[in-house]
């Protein structure tokens, strides 16, 4: 039905429903674009205290409205952690450098440092790490630190020396130090005022007796080896600070804690999180002291741990905008899909089969009629024809409402249909005065015929 043809109300309604559905589509479209993307993450320590501080940076995310949320997964330890991410079982882990399987694992951001930390009971006549003969050394988180003990072993033969290794609980290590069963503790933790107090608790102390700190002056050749460390300098005065403890810059080894993302994550995803990561850290470090060191990871290329190149972008100032990353396709892809159209209807056009009446064009159709006006000699066939010029007229006119691009202009009709309706008036008196001419021919002739009939 032609549009001129439908009722007001009608054309009012197919028009509001499709700009219903016009706005609809870009409304859920946005909605799908933006809606945030829920990443898992696995994280333990045993005190609980990573679990609450990513805890917090995950509440900020939901608060902020953030592109990113994470959901967590607890885990007993860091361990533990690592192992769920190496199974693929978790989307992002908290996992600390020399822990677990990280070959698939990609840093997003450094979450925390923490420092080798070998400690001896005050008084103690001990002052380096090759005077731990024959002695009893307690580790505090026995199994994320195994492979420390491994590599201090090795590298200072405490095998050979008889040093014996105990694993021990937080809670337990002041009692084993009161009953002397052991002489130093071994702990990794950030050089944060809560650590701190935590390892002061666990040493009687008085101002001419504190803790000693035992150096690990193999720092930098162990580093080198084991690229999961760094080597460190504490700083005077950290554990205590009159008389400063250690009374100077006291070497040992680093370690850091990582969030570290799956390789297939995408890009967009990754440079998000990092992005939302580190601005929750700056809402948060008023309330969470501890989040000051976390840093965006190394972008180099020999980094120990490698920097996912989403939020490497990030970090680099290198990330795609929406029409950076999909303006060639919004750019191309109306071109394809007009050309695709375009080549679809001429194939179309040339595949389909219609009436013939309606293939060929309504002038050529009419010159013809003007040949056969001008060669019949029947006025019953001019009939005929005046019909077949109907046709055509009504055809090219209904071309014209549909707006086909074929249809001829109704000026170009009217003055061929003119044209031809005189040629039929013209041939309509010829054969009348044909007619008229015989007739008179004939008349002489039955005259004489029925003159003699009368005599």
């Amino acid at each position: 039905m032609a549009p001129a043809k439908m009722p007001i109300w009608f054309r009012s309604v197919v028009v509001a429903s499709a700009v219903a559905l016009v706005l609809g589509a870009g409304l859920f479209g946005y909605r799908w674009y933006s809606r945030p993307m829920t990443l898992t993450i696995a994280v333990g320590s045993l005190d609980g205290e990573a679990t609450r501080l990513v805890a917090a940076l995950a509440s900020r995310l939901a608060v902020v409205n953030a592109s990113v949320r994470l959901k967590l997964v607890e885990t007993t330890n860091a361990v533990d952690a690592a192992e769920q991410f190496a199974a693929e079982k978790i989307d992002l882990a908290v996992v600390r450098g020399d822990v677990g399987d990280l070959s698939q694992a990609q840093a997003i951001v450094v979450l925390a440092h923490a420092v080798v930390m070998l400690v001896a009971s005050p008084g103690s006549a001990l002052t380096d790490i090759a005077g731990l003969k024959r002695v009893n050394v307690g580790v505090i988180g026995g199994d994320i630190n195994r492979n420390i003990v491994s590599i201090l072993s090795d590298e200072y033969g405490l095998g050979r020396a008889n040093v014996t290794f105990r694993n021990l609980q937080p809670a337990d290590a002041r009692r084993a130090l009161d009953a002397k069963e052991v002489r130093a503790i071994l702990i990794v933790v950030p050089l944060a005022e809560r650590y701190l107090a935590l390892l002061r608790g666990l040493f009687l102390q008085s101002p001419k007796a504190a803790p000693v700190l035992l150096p690990i002056d193999a720092a930098g050749a162990i580093a080198e080896k084991q690229r999961a460390y760094e080597s460190f300098d504490v700083p005077k005065g950290t554990l205590r600070g009159s008389p400063p403890v250690p009374s100077e810059d006291l070497t040992t080894l680093r370690v850091s804690f990582y969030v570290v993302a799956q390789k297939q994550l995408s890009a967009e995803v990754a440079g998000s999180l990092a992005e939302a990561l580190m601005k929750a850290r700056r809402d948060l470090l008023g309330e969470l002291p501890i989040l000051s060191q976390m840093t965006a990871p190394s972008t180099d290329a020999d980094a120990f741990l490698p920097v996912h190149p989403g939020a490497a972008a990030f970090y680099n100032g290198t990330q795609q905008s929406f029409l950076d990353e999909w303006g060639n396709i919004i750019f191309l892809a109306p071109m394809i899909f007009g050309g695709l159209i375009s080549v679809l209807a001429a194939a179309w056009k040339f595949l389909r089969v219609s009436d013939p009446l309606k293939d060929e064009r309504g002038l050529d159709l009419l010159y013809a009629l003007g040949a056969r006006i001008r060669r019949t000699e029947a006025a019953a066939e001019l009939s005929e024809i005046e019909a077949e010029i109907d046709r055509v007229l009504q055809t090219q006119r209904a071309r014209t409402a549909a707006r086909d691009e074929n249809a001829l202009d109704v000026s170009t009709l009217n003055v061929a249909a003119h044209r031809l309706q005189s040629l039929i008036h013209d041939r309509r008196i010829l054969l009348s005065a044909r007619l008229g001419s015989s007739a008179q021919a004939v008349r002489p002739d039955i005259d004489r015929i029925e003159r003699p009939a009368a005599e």
